[in-house]
């Protein structure tokens, strides 16, 4: 089976990297593509810089950004997918979207305590 969902994280966070590890082990059915943009990122949909910036994810050939990726990144697996799907919906993506944004102003700080 071919992946579902294209996952673009940055492989030198360390924070991501645990996070991409618990999202490699939910996924079972292999329905997720990991795809590590922080070193050759010749296989990305956009620039790198914009890759590295904020949480990227092409489900179905679109592609998502910030709350939108984890979205779409949670509905690829199945014991996630129901926050997924309240995640897409049209009320819940601004309260998605802000609560991301406020996990990227405090995402330095975790970077460090997960070093």
């Amino acid at each position: 089976m071919a992946p579902e969902v294209t996952v673009f994280f940055d492989g030198a966070c360390p924070l991501c990297r645990r996070e991409i590890a618990l999202m490699r082990r939910l996924d079972r059915r292999g329905a997720i593509r990991f795809v590590d943009v922080s070193g050759d990122a010749t296989t990305c949909p956009i620039d790198q810089k914009s890759l590295l910036a904020r949480f990227h994810a092409s489900e179905n050939g679109r592609l998502f950004s910030g709350a939108r990726a984890f979205a779409a990144m949670w509905r690829a697996i199945p014991i996630l997918r129901p926050l997924g799907l309240l995640a897409d919906l049209p009320w819940a993506r601004p309260v998605f979207e802000t609560a991301y944004l406020g996990f990227l102003r405090i995402r330095p700080h975790l970077q460090r305590l997960a070093s």
